[in-house]
């Protein structure tokens, strides 16, 4: 049987560490398809150095990123850039990821093409079409456009039944982002990847914060701000800012607390050194939903800077409490833990209801049944290691 041809569209870093697992677990299937990568660049730097953790070079790069661009700008820019990407390559099958701008587009233009999609991470959902912004909306279009929708949880799978998906197009799979993680986790314990020096804690306990949210642009950083101060001032807490390049995180960020001497502010972190941050840290507060899934592996309490959130199954989990950007009730929440081991020691299970590290091969049997290739017995299920061949570099 001719191989099938299979086009992975990203842009970003989290569409990056979500993907590259898939990419080289399909790779590996040389008689079954030949994959082929486009990154439109939406994040540039960013997004190129987690495909060198994974050591995949893109077919096709587009370079469309854009200092200060508009949603109007990216959206445009990134649509027509992908049309004679699919016009020359033709593919079987177009997969893309979770919720970014280059998700919408890259499964819109396989819609014009007529092209089947694979929506990875499908079904999240919070209900309100501004939180988060514009997210919410693009997964949400692309899951209309989608042929296969790959859940990574029971409770995504059933957001997707209740918007009159089929159930033969659903596939609970577990998060391949949590593949990833446990790859560069076992990469770090072993020694394989270089552990990263961070400030010195001084006997203080390490609070690792992330912040990027459109929603959260204003009064929402200013609140964070203020929490942050109060939070530092006590004589147990060390905190640990990588900020995000965008001007609206930079401004407030920096006037507020660039003078504090129990905060560090950081350039962003590479994914490896990121994984190692966190690794290390006491607390996570982020309105990150990659950190959201991450953190239960590595058996960290997380409290979300943000009112709702689309994963509410490590919120059920007790592994993640929304705290919102009320600058009172964000104080409140980490003190407790600081001084409770009680409280701490019941948000540090880890349990994940994220992913166990074979999201990759569900996926990949999936496909393999729906070109015709049928069912394949001889590989058990592992978590993604270094069985690709290629050696990812740090």
């Amino acid at each position: 049987m001719e191989r099938k041809r299979i086009l992975f569209i990203l842009g970003t870093r989290p569409e990056a560490i979500k993907l590259c697992p898939l990419v080289l677990w399909m790779k590996t299937f040389v008689d079954r398809y030949a994959v082929r990568v486009c990154v439109t660049a939406q994040h540039r730097q960013m997004l190129d150095q987690v495909l060198s953790v994974f050591a995949v070079v893109p077919d096709h790069d587009l370079n469309l990123m854009v200092p200060g661009q508009t949603l109007f700008e990216s959206t445009s820019r990134i649509l027509a850039g992908l049309e004679p990407v699919l016009s020359k390559e033709r593919p079987d099958l177009v997969i893309v990821q979770g919720d970014t701008t280059t998700t919408l587009c890259g499964a819109l233009a396989a819609f014009y093409q007529h092209v089947p999609i694979a929506h990875i991470e499908a079904g999240l959902r919070t209900g309100d079409p501004q939180q988060p912004f514009p997210e919410e909306l693009n997964r949400s279009l692309a899951g209309r456009m989608a042929t296969w929708h790959f859940a990574a949880t029971e409770g995504a799978a059933q957001n997707l039944l209740r918007e009159g998906i089929l159930p033969a197009r659903i596939k609970v799979t577990g998060n391949t982002g949590i593949d990833a993680l446990l790859h560069v986790e076992q990469g770090l314990t072993s020694g394989r990847y270089e552990q990263t020096r961070f400030p010195a804690l001084s006997g203080r306990k390490l609070i690792v914060v992330t912040a990027h949210r459109r929603e959260s642009f204003g009064r929402g950083f200013e609140q964070i701000c203020r929490a942050l101060v109060q939070i530092a001032q006590r004589d147990d807490a060390q905190i640990v800012f990588p900020v995000h390049p965008n001007p609206n995180v930079q401004a407030p960020v920096r006037q507020h607390l660039a003078s504090q001497p129990h905060i560090s502010l950081i350039d962003p972190l590479g994914y490896v050194p990121f994984v190692d941050l966190m690794r290390q840290a006491y607390l996570l507060l982020t309105d990150s939903g990659g950190i959201q899934e991450e953190a239960p592996s590595l058996g960290k309490p997380v409290l979300v800077l943000r009112d709702k959130t689309e994963r509410p199954e490590a919120v059920t989990a007790g592994t993640v409490r929304l705290v919102g950007t009320n600058a009172s009730r964000i104080v409140s929440e980490a003190t407790l833990l600081l001084e409770s081991k009680r409280e701490y020691a019941s948000m540090t299970r880890r349990h994940n209801p994220y992913g166990d590290g074979h999201a990759c091969q569900r996926i990949e049997e999936t496909l393999r049944v729906f070109f015709g290739f049928g069912p394949l017995h001889e590989r058990a299920a592992q978590p993604l290691g270094l069985r690709y061949g290629a050696q990812p570099q740090g």
